[in-house]
């Protein structure tokens, strides 16, 4: 007798960046010897005025949250410009994502998105027991098109990151807009946007401008730019009646009192975005340089990591990093076999970076 639901068995756990702590552990090495470039979190750490705010709720932590986290969701809305019933908090954009799964589809509905994306779009489609299919990338990109064909009747929800993780890649105006003209109405498009704020081009589309014409359900995350991988909090901005189903969803008190704090906190940090911003542009430029006089092919990303090409499997050049104290993320995973993903560092963690894959080029 199989104890377990049938739909786990094809399921391949979703490995996340190696802990700077496990490598620590494994090959006796000092944490501060470390450099962690895997996750695609904020080398600068979390915003100060988050940490701040978390430090005046530790004596509160007998007490529940709001479980409607109005404080939080009102300033989201100002910021914005939405009506407050529009926003859904998450504990991440994982818990999200499963929450809209539940919502908007049935068990045997069909969930459609790209191949060599976010993992976590497929695993939690399976866990729920819906159907996961795939469209082919094209030079490294969504090709919408190919999505669009993709559709069936049975086809309930469509998951889009842009940009893509882990390619780095977008989708540009015109190319959203063509795409949600052909797609039947009753068909969620979600647009993942864990990276918006790292983007650094003109024809990147604003999801939030489609939300009245558009079945849409847009993804944001306090994770990267604000550097709270730590705590887990995310949300979505969608219409009222969408956002509304979702909440009956939506466990009570999914998102706790220091992650809520602290993300509001760090909407009013502005000084903090603006250089992590620019750390990422400057550094990202830095790498691209750096990369070509090695004559190393990577993908152009507007995100905060490169895609890249270390001509050899990416596992074995993930432990070969490894033993340097260097973490990088392999993409065999992902149908990349001879690619990694390096987030970008600061300036000396990206410099090191770049005189190992100089000794080993």
């Amino acid at each position: 007798m199989y104890l377990f639901n049938p739909s786990i068995k094809t399921i391949k756990p979703y490995v996340a960046g190696k802990p700077i702590e496990e490598l620590g552990r494994e090959l006796g090495l000092k944490e501060s010897a470390i450099i962690k470039l895997a996750s695609n979190e904020n080398p600068l750490g979390p915003s100060p005025k988050a940490v701040a705010a978390i430090n005046k709720q530790l004596d509160k932590l007998n007490r529940y949250p709001d479980s409607n986290y109005f404080l939080l969701r009102s300033k989201l809305s100002e910021k914005l410009k939405l009506d407050i019933e529009q926003i859904v908090l998450g504990n991440g954009s994982d818990e999200l994502i499963d929450c809209i799964i539940k919502t908007f589809s049935s068990p045997n509905d069909e969930i459609l998105s790209s191949e060599s994306t976010f993992l976590e779009y497929e695993i939690i489609t399976k866990v729920n027991n819906r159907l996961f299919k795939t469209a082919k990338l094209k030079d490294f990109r969504y090709s919408l098109q190919t999505i669009a064909q993709a559709v069936t009747d049975k086809t309930k929800i469509i998951f889009i990151a842009n940009p893509n993780n882990p390619t780095g890649t977008y989708v540009n105006v015109k190319e959203v807009l063509s795409f949600l003209n052909q797609i039947p109405k009753n068909i969620i498009v979600v647009f993942d946007e864990a990276y918006n704020e790292f983007i650094d081009c003109a024809d990147f589309p604003n999801s939030l401008s489609y939300l009245k014409d558009y079945n849409i359900i847009a993804l944001r995350t306090f994770s990267k730019i604000f550097g709270l991988a730590g705590l887990r909090i995310g949300f979505a901005v969608t219409r009222q009646e969408f956002a509304k189903e979702m909440n009956k969803v939506r466990q009570p008190f999914n998102v706790n009192s220091l992650a809520s704090a602290a993300a509001y906190a760090a909407l009013d940090d502005l000084g903090f975005v603006k250089r992590s911003q620019k750390l990422i542009w400057e550094e990202k430029k830095f790498l691209y340089e750096n990369l070509k006089k090695l004559e190393i092919k990577f993908v152009p990303s507007v995100a905060n990591f490169i895609l890249i090409d270390v001509k050899t499997n990416s596992q074995s050049f993930f432990t070969t990093m490894l033993k340097k104290g260097i973490i990088v993320r392999p993409m065999d995973a992902y149908g990349l076999d001879n690619f990694i993903r390096l987030t970008i560092g600061t300036h000396n963690e990206n410099v090191r970076f770049i005189n190992e894959l100089r000794k080993l080029n």
